[in-house]
């Protein structure tokens, strides 16, 4: 029996990890778990998850347990892989930290908007992870067995950035 490639550890960016990053975290945690370890984490964390975050995933079925704001780290930088990026300020910023490679995804900030907004972000991300997940499987298991981090590195050159 052969041991299954390490998980890709992700970790999810907004401004307050309130809405965002932990929207994509319980996803990915929900439909990925063996694909992706995955965690969040706010560059000014707001102290709290919304409310209308936890009501969306709670509609579609997805537990949200666990889920906290969280500020960024330069520790929580480095235990990750790949960083998706969501908080609409330029990667680089995070780059300059050290660490993996970032992936800037533009997705708007529902944060004071309605439950309709909400539904709106959470399609958006539950369809980008969708696309980011299939990309981590097309690569080659050898490719996520030899080293998490060269997933970073592979997925990169696939995008041309």
């Amino acid at each position: 029996m052969t041991t299954p490639p390490p998980r890709v550890r992700v970790l999810f960016v907004c401004i307050g990890n309130s809405c965002r990053s932990p929207m994509a975290e319980a996803i990915a945690r929900h439909l990925y778990p063996d694909l992706m370890e995955v965690s969040s984490a706010g560059l000014s964390a707001f102290g709290s998850v919304q409310p209308e975050t936890r009501a969306v995933l709670s509609e579609r079925g997805i537990p949200a347990d666990g889920l906290a704001s969280k500020q960024l780290s330069k520790e929580s930088l480095q235990e990750a892989d790949v960083v998706i990026n969501m908080s609409g300020r330029s990667g680089g910023l995070l780059a300059a930290q050290g660490g993996p490679r970032i992936e800037d995804w533009e997705v708007g900030d529902p944060f004071g908007s309605g439950l309709d907004v909400y539904r709106e972000i959470c399609d958006e991300i539950e369809f980008r992870l969708a696309n980011f997940a299939e990309e981590l499987k097309s690569l080659r298991k050898s490719e996520r067995t030899a080293a998490p981090q060269a997933v970073g590195r592979a997925h990169r050159e696939k995008r041309g950035n």
